[in-house]
């Protein structure tokens, strides 16, 4: 078993476990950030979760560490039903270098989360899909209609995250497209 699993696996789904200690060894050898993707795909939930979240903090830092590893993130690790990895990928997919196509997979994928039973994976997506229509302005009035849609559901978490999307994303939304959005229509 490599060392990077081991640290992983302490701990149950309420713990960070030694995530942050493999967070500091991954920064010093970032050879090992191939172990830590791999414990995306282990048989425990645990591990699986604490590799997420080890790894959404490494590329804050080092996006660039994701690029081998993209066809892994769009095709398999997305198709993961475990809410805490969703909410890590919602995080982590924006920080792909995407091509056209790429990137409207990732737009679809995050699309999907907001499906999820987790507010927490409807958050983080709904965050991610705005992060996609900074990349490209072309997403802007889908995502507007999205956050707005979202917004509506009650859901506090939602809401608050939506606040302080909505300007940030409006204020680069002009003619037609916000005038779309301020109709409400939503398409998916």
């Amino acid at each position: 078993m490599n060392p990077v699993i081991r640290k992983l696996k302490e701990g149950d789904l309420r713990q960070k476990g030694r995530s942050e200690e493999v967070v500091a060894d991954v920064l010093k050898k970032p050879q090992l950030f191939r172990d830590l993707v791999a414990g995306i795909l282990d048989t425990e939930p645990g591990v699986r979760m604490r590799a997420s979240d080890a790894i959404e903090k490494i590329t804050r830092l080092h996006p660039e560490f994701l690029q081998p590893y993209k066809s892994d993130f769009i095709n398999v690790f997305a198709r993961n039903s475990q809410k805490e990895i969703r909410w890590h990928l919602a995080q982590i997919l924006p920080r792909l270098e995407l091509t056209k196509k790429e990137r409207q997979q990732v737009f679809d994928i995050l699309v999907s989360f907001l499906d999820d039973d987790s507010r927490i994976v409807k958050t983080f997506a709904m965050q991610g899909l705005a992060d996609i229509a900074e990349m490209d302005r072309s997403y802007l009035p889908r995502v507007v209609r999205i956050v707005e849609r979202l917004m509506a559901s009650g859901i506090p978490a939602i809401q608050s995250r939506g606040k302080k999307l909505l300007p940030q994303l409006t204020s680069h939304s002009t003619g037609p497209a916000r005038k779309a959005t301020q109709a409400g229509e939503f398409k998916r």
